[in-house]
């Protein structure tokens, strides 16, 4: 996953596009942009995603009253819409509006271009009229790629990871900036929960999948993954409980220590397994074929038993070598 996997999840707002122009956040905003964040916050106070707390906390900035967004309701993957002092808006992804057919689409979507290309993340905004939809404003946010994104997709490929593919549902656009600073080998961008659970399930074909992700749009993906990893400091509790491992520091650099100590595990599990079973069938022959002494049987079996939990500690190296 990008948002909160790939990059650090804080993503902060930077412009609001309207087809009045370009607004740059911070900075002295007219009354118009000012009015167009304070309903997009409305919205999005009730959203648990990261774009969505950027908003918010943009809107918290200007020190500006936040009114109140009732009749909510949520769109998974898409976006949210409420109704605010008698009028119907809703907040979401450039895809949603597209497929929506928006009014004034085209025309915000030239103007968010550039930012898009730079890497920003873009939410739109739209009042609804009856079947009607007009795009009021895109808001252009910017997150921060993790500094070691770039060395676990090398670390990932040195443990003979086939391939490192990213899972967004975000623009193509951005997607493309991020995956470059990450040196993954595919992206798969614009995708819906259902989409992202797909890829997982097609992506099964070639081998083995581990999906890493933090969000509810991941959750149904890392379900159906071989192995699922999640982001515990800023995952959501349904990635988490999804998971088979949560990463309580959110240290990337533990996902390549993660699949080396796992291989290391089953390297002396099978080294344990093939020395105890030696012992007793040597144990079995020699009891069959000859008089053994109680005491050597006994020797021989607890033996046994002590090599394989010393060799078993040997796990415990992991810090060492780590």
């Amino acid at each position: 996953d990008k948002t909160g996997t790939l990059t650090i999840g804080k993503p902060s707002l930077t412009e609001i596009v309207s087809p009045q122009g370009r607004n740059g956040v911070p900075g002295d905003l007219p009354q118009e942009a000012v009015e167009l964040l304070r309903i997009a916050a409305a919205l999005e106070s009730k959203s648990e995603h990261p774009l969505a707390h950027a908003i918010v906390d943009a809107a918290a900035g200007l020190k500006t009253e936040i009114p109140a967004a009732t009749a909510f309701q949520s769109t998974t993957g898409k976006g949210a819409e409420a109704t605010i002092k008698d009028k119907r808006y809703l907040i979401g992804s450039e895809r949603w509006f597209r497929e929506i057919e928006a009014d004034g689409f085209s025309s915000l979507s030239e103007l968010s271009k550039p930012l898009q290309e730079k890497g920003h993340t873009c939410v739109w905004l739209g009042l609804r009229e009856g079947d009607m939809v007009t795009a009021m404003a895109v808001f252009a946010m910017a997150d921060t790629i993790r500094p070691e994104a770039r060395e676990l997709t090398a670390q990932l490929h040195k443990l003979g990871v086939k391939k490192v593919v990213m899972l967004t549902g975000d623009q193509r656009a951005v997607a493309k900036t991020i995956a470059a600073e990450a040196g993954v080998d595919e992206i798969q961008a614009e995708l819906l929960p259902e989409d992202k659970l797909k890829v997982i399930r097609e992506l099964k074909r070639e081998g083995c999948v581990m999906m890493v992700g933090d969000g509810v749009n991941d959750a149904p993906a890392l379900a159906a993954s071989d192995l699922s990893v999640a982001m515990g400091a800023a995952g959501t509790d349904v990635a988490m409980e999804t998971a088979d491992v949560v990463l309580m520091g959110d240290r990337l650099e533990n996902i390549p220590l993660l699949l080396s100590h796992s291989r290391r595990a089953k390297r002396l599990l099978i080294q344990n397994l093939s020395l105890a079973a030696g012992v007793i069938f040597f144990l079995i022959i020699a009891a069959l074929g000859f008089a053994l002494p109680l005491p050597i049987g006994v020797v021989g079996h607890e033996g046994s038993t002590v090599i394989v939990c010393l060799n078993g500690l040997r796990l415990l190296m992991i810090a060492k070598s780590a």
